[in-house]
């Protein structure tokens, strides 16, 4: 499958590690540009490109950035796309530590990926925001192993979240449904699934467990 990642730092860098190794050609961009790429590129095979070329005929599009950084993304960025795309959020809105307020989210009260949604103009998939990158490398695990660990994946569109809950499958990780994008606050920041290292059940319990109102650490 032909995947764009957009974002080379820990989750996307490690993404790419992973899906290149699995056979997919990955193209993966950043801000810096391709030259900053080099050894990644060298160590996976994968092909660094601009940000503008990162989702050219991509069936899957990963965004691993910074959420202060989503509204810099280029106009059209999935204009050339795959038909049917789908496109994962990895981001998590941190306001005081990096972000800066964003008068959408805490004013309107709309979770993080539907305000991202608007910005790039694509529904997306919220997956990968609460897992560990390291994870990525080290804890995949046989489908059945009791070890494995699940992955809430939340999303509007049906189609596009099977693509994802595949891809996820695929890497090593079960997954959770965890509702459209107005429910994915439930996998946000501060929630007893961020970070959760557990099963199908224990993920489950946790999205059930989850309050939607936002810490003030989560505040702007």
């Amino acid at each position: 499958m032909k995947i764009g990642i957009i974002g080379a730092g820990n989750i996307g860098g490690n993404l790419t590690r992973r899906l290149t190794a699995l056979g997919h050609e990955v193209s993966v961009a950043n801000s810096r540009g391709p030259h900053t790429l080099t050894a990644l590129a060298e160590e996976t095979g994968a092909n660094p490109v601009t940000v503008e070329e990162a989702a050219r005929g991509a069936e899957i599009v990963v965004v691993a950035i910074p959420v202060k950084a989503v509204p810099d993304l280029p106009k059209g960025l999935l204009d050339e796309a795959a038909e049917g795309a789908a496109v994962i959020d990895t981001g998590n809105y941190y306001p005081q530590q990096r972000d800066g307020r964003i008068a959408a989210i805490e004013d309107e009260g709309i979770t993080e990926s539907r305000w991202t949604e608007r910005q790039i103009g694509h529904p997306v998939i919220k997956a990968f925001n609460g897992t560990y990158a390291q994870d990525i490398l080290d804890r995949p695990r046989p489908a059945g192993d009791p070890d494995r660990i699940a992955l809430p994946v939340a999303g509007d569109d049906e189609a596009a979240k099977a693509k994802v809950r595949a891809l996820i499958d695929e890497l090593g990780f079960d997954t959770v449904d965890a509702g459209g994008i107005d429910d994915s606050w439930r996998q946000q920041p501060e929630t007893p699934v961020y970070g959760l290292r557990g099963g199908v059940e224990e993920v489950t319990r946790a999205l059930a467990e989850a309050s939607p109102e936002r810490k003030p650490e989560l505040r702007g």
